[in-house]
């Protein structure tokens, strides 16, 4: 299997920050569910900015954008190895 590192430059709003604190403050009221997976450690700030990336990247599978998606994505760097890191 093939690995892509990608670099991502993402923008977003006030509105969608609070949407993710408020999500992160939600699924803390349930540690047991598969969201916890792989998410030991990290900060509320990581948290919330990686639940932002996850859902801006999911537009990108979901309403195809050209022209956003050039603007958003700054590298890309193809890993043949097999490396999954």
């Amino acid at each position: 299997m093939k690995t892509v590192k990608t670099t991502f430059r993402l923008t977003y709003t006030e509105d969608q920050y609070k949407r993710s604190m408020d999500f992160v403050e939600d699924m803390k009221r349930h540690p047991r569910r598969v969201y916890w997976l792989g998410k030991e450690g990290k900060s509320d700030e990581e948290l919330v900015i990686s639940h932002i990336a996850h859902r801006i990247l999911s537009g990108f599978y979901n309403n195809y954008n050209p022209s956003y998606t050039h603007s958003q994505i700054l590298a890309m760097e193809s890993m043949t190895n097999g490396n999954n890191n």
